[in-house]
Parts: structure tokens; sequence; C-alpha cells
């Protein structure tokens, strides 16, 4: 009962992104095909939208925007997302010369990213889950030693919405497809990030084998691309933030997760990009999210992270004048 569900929502949502992603005209009779004949999903795509990953209270019970509605999202978005000055004590963050959210809501109008559970919001946190983070808060926040103890997004490693999966966040929503005949490669701008995946039916890494953006093996069901990722690290801490993808150090969450992503093609400028992620060591069912891939005419930008990351340096270095005004205390 419970896959037939998600193929119901499934079904469901690739009919409304079909009707409604940015492009008005129906999907083509004869789509794209690349020299050795598989549908052809290559390009440069933008997944940014200001539409949440999970379901707002003020619209708790609803699936769908009206037109209205959604304009005045919108508009509410763009005013309070305003550059203002910072408080009194506040060092402030980037203003918005450096962030791109996005400014418009999905074009089904969709009010949650998740389209599973049927409430658009995540399912309870499994036990385990539970223990970690109230161990977390327990302890308290803790001064890193070293470099090791900061967070591989912080060690710019690896990027808060590269994935997998993927998922709209404060900027470099961008990711680039290639296609050869035996693999899919799936390029991310966020610290460039790029996954080679193989379409050859070659089994999973040993599970033994972890690593951060997981073992990804790609398999074509009819006109989609099917990407089923296994052997996360350790580290991926799949509880901390509900809006973006967080990662930790090795000390963190268990690597229990198995993510399915599906990419169609609904016509020259749209795909349809779902995810389904199972993971008991975190929640206590799947949860699925599905959201456009709209494609723009331009190229993925370097992002060069570590030539302007600061804050590696300075968060240990106020760790250490922490500990030496602590040490100096009477």
């Amino acid at each position: 009962m419970r896959h037939r569900l998600i193929l119901l929502t499934r079904a469901a949502a690739l009919a409304g992104i079909a009707a409604v992603a940015g492009a008005a005209q129906p999907a083509a009779q004869s789509p794209a095909r690349t020299a050795w004949g598989d549908p052809d999903l290559q390009g440069v795509y933008t997944f940014a939208t200001i539409t949440p990953l999970q379901r707002p209270d003020d619209v708790e019970g609803r699936e769908r925007l009206t037109a209205e509605e959604a304009a005045s999202f919108e508009e509410r978005t763009a005013l309070e997302r305003v550059d203002r000055p910072p408080r009194a004590g506040d060092t402030g963050t980037y203003n918005r010369f450096w962030v791109d959210y996005g400014t418009r809501v999905v074009g089904t109008l969709r009010t949650s990213l998740i389209v599973d559970p049927p409430d658009g919001r995540l399912p309870p946190e499994a036990a385990a889950a539970r223990a970690r983070n109230e161990a977390r808060r327990a302890a308290g926040p803790q001064p890193p030693a070293g470099h090791e103890d900061l967070s591989i997004t912080d060690r710019c490693i690896m990027g808060f919405n590269a994935g997998p999966p993927f998922v709209p966040s404060a900027y470099n929503n961008t990711v680039q497809l290639f296609q050869t005949p035996g693999h899919v490669v799936i390029l991310n701008e966020m610290i460039h990030d790029a996954r080679v995946v193989p379409l050859d039916g070659r089994p999973h890494l040993d599970a033994g084998i972890q690593q951060w953006m997981g073992d990804s093996r790609g398999r074509w069901e009819g006109e989609t691309l099917v990407i089923e990722t296994t052997n996360f690290a350790s580290g991926r801490d799949m509880t901390r933030g509900v809006n973006i993808w967080r990662y930790v150090d090795p000390r963190g969450a268990v690597a229990t997760s198995r993510l399915v992503e599906r990419f169609t093609r609904l016509d020259d400028g749209t795909l349809s990009y779902e995810f389904t992620i199972d993971d008991p060591g975190t929640w206590t069912s799947p949860w699925t999210a599905a959201f456009p891939l709209v494609g723009i005419d331009g190229e993925l930008f370097e992002y060069a992270c570590h030539e302007g990351n600061y804050s590696a340096a300075n968060i240990l270095a106020g760790a250490r004048a922490d500990e030496r005004r602590q040490a100096s205390a009477p």
C-alpha cells in the first residue's frame, strides 16, 4: 500500500508540474534523444524557488495556493528580503547581492515541495534521531579544537544545497547534466561537486565504503532516469535544518539512508525532479519532494569557496580567544 501511495503521489506531482512548471506548451510528442537513443536530459537548470520544503502552518491542509495568494506571497517575500541595517550587537550576514533564493513559487502553486506525506511535512523523527538531537542540545555549543571539528560545509568540502539530493537554498541553485552512452554526470554549481553515475547495472560499492555524496547507480525506466544512492558517509546529519541538507563531522548521524531520484523531461526547457529519502535511523517513514528544474541560458560559474573562506580561521581564532579569556578569569 505504501508503494502504491507513493506512485499515485508521483503521478499527481508530475501531472501538476507538467501543467504549470514554467512552460504552457504540452510536452513534445517525440522527446529529444541522444545520439545513442536515451532520453536527452542535458542542459543547465535552476531549482531556485521560494516555495518552502515543508508546508507552513498558515496553509495547513491545503495542497495549493490560488494564483492571487501566490502573487501576494511572492510580493511579501520580496519585501521581507530587502536589505536592512543590522540591529545593535548584530554583525549581520551576507546582503542581497550575495544570495539568490529565487523570487517565484513553483509553477504548480504547491504549498510545499514535499508531496508525500500528504500533509506536506517531514515525518516524525525516529527515536535514534531524537536521542542524538537531545544529546547535542544537552552538551551545548562545543568550541572547535581544530579544523576537523568544523562541518564539512564550513571547510568547503561539500555544499549545503548540492546534495544529493539538491534542495533549494540561499544561492547557487544551479545544476548541469551531461550524458554519455554509459554514464550521467550531475554537476552542481555549489562547490562544483560532480556525481558520475554509471548506467551499466553494476552493483553498489561494498557497504563498508562510505562517501560524502554516497554511491550512485542509475537506470532508465521509460523516459525517466532513476538514480539510487546508498553508502552515505556517517557524518551526514539528516536532521539538522529541515530546509537544506546539512553536513557535520563523523561523530554525527548514522548512515542508513537510501535515496532515489527521478529526472523526467517535461518539455524543451523543463525537467521534473523528484526524490524519495528512506532513512529509518532519522525518520519514521520515507518522504518525497518534487519540483521542476527550469532550463537557463548560461553556464555554471566556479564557486571558489576556499579562496574567500575566512570563516574557518575566524571560528578557530574566536574559540582560542574564548579559551584565553576563560583561563585569565578570576
